[in-house]
């Protein structure tokens, strides 16, 4: 009987409620990113930094959304745990300076080429980058050599494969003042030129009466990269949970996610397009 009532007691003592509830887990710290501006444009990265912070618990603050200057000179400040952004010889340099490490492409964009309705080299439908502007070549179609890297870049890679350079009264000089006028200025000189798909979709550059007229080229498709602040130069940067985000990026998840939002495109065609093949 002594027993029974000592068992009672001790167990009417732990029911006892003691007012501590459950120390909660400590919070991950913010991942800080600086983001090209297409990605934030097109909504891409907000959905993707949600679906991240979903399965991970951590938090992704944007910090800086633009052009590439804007965002190198963020990540030169120490403002940012991960960058990314267009691979180039930028994005190399933060890398050959110690300001970030691990760097890794993840996604891809398409380059067009843009021209007047009337389409005087008729290439309209062409998915064949490289036989487009053969084609705009022996039409001496007018031509305008977008001063733009990324744009060059490409260009550079499509006339090699043609094996011609361009050169006559037919390739114009891009005389526009900011980049977002380039395709004002081929329109008024009646012309054709490599473009960013994004920035013209989402009315970034301003197109007029010019239609996208060749597209969907794998050859035409410039990489994005990704890259996590240096410890070294930065001890306060938050470098482990920017790893674990570059990670996602590039991992089944990250890559399938790219595949989701370019089947959510209205028209069909993707906005990003993962590594590695289609």
């Amino acid at each position: 009987m002594r027993l029974r009532l000592l068992s009672l007691c001790v167990a009417a003592i732990l029911s006892i409620p003691t007012g501590c509830a459950p120390s909660a887990p400590p919070q991950k710290p913010v991942i800080r990113v600086a983001v090209i501006g297409g990605m934030v444009m097109t909504g891409m990265w907000q959905e993707l930094a949600r679906q991240f912070e979903t399965n991970t618990g951590y938090r992704v603050r944007l910090v800086a959304a633009g052009p590439k200057p804007m965002l190198v000179e963020a990540f030169h400040k120490g403002g940012a745990d991960l960058l990314t952004m267009h691979s180039s010889d930028e994005s190399t340099d933060l890398v050959a300076d110690g300001y970030a490490v691990n760097m890794r492409p993840w996604a891809r964009n398409e380059l067009v080429i843009v021209g007047p309705p009337d389409d005087p080299a008729h290439v309209k439908g062409m998915t064949d980058g490289a036989a487009a502007l053969r084609r705009i070549a022996e039409a001496h179609a007018a031509y305008v050599d977008f001063h733009d890297p990324g744009s060059r870049q490409v260009a550079a890679k499509l006339w090699h494969k043609v094996g011609f350079e361009p050169q006559g009264d037919w390739v114009l000089k891009d005389e526009s003042k900011i980049r977002q006028e380039v395709v004002t200025f081929a329109e008024k000189h009646h012309a054709y030129v490599i473009v960013g798909r994004i920035p013209v979709l989402k009315g970034k550059i301003e197109s007029g009466s010019m239609q996208i007229l060749v597209e969907g080229d794998p050859e035409m498709r410039r990489p994005f990269v990704v890259m996590v602040a240096s410890a070294k130069r930065f001890p306060g940067a938050n470098v482990a949970g920017a790893q674990i985000l570059a990670d996602y990026l590039t991992s089944e998840k990250g890559q399938q996610f790219l595949k989701d939002f370019a089947a959510k495109q209205p028209d069909g065609v993707p906005l990003f397009y993962p590594i590695g093949g289609e």
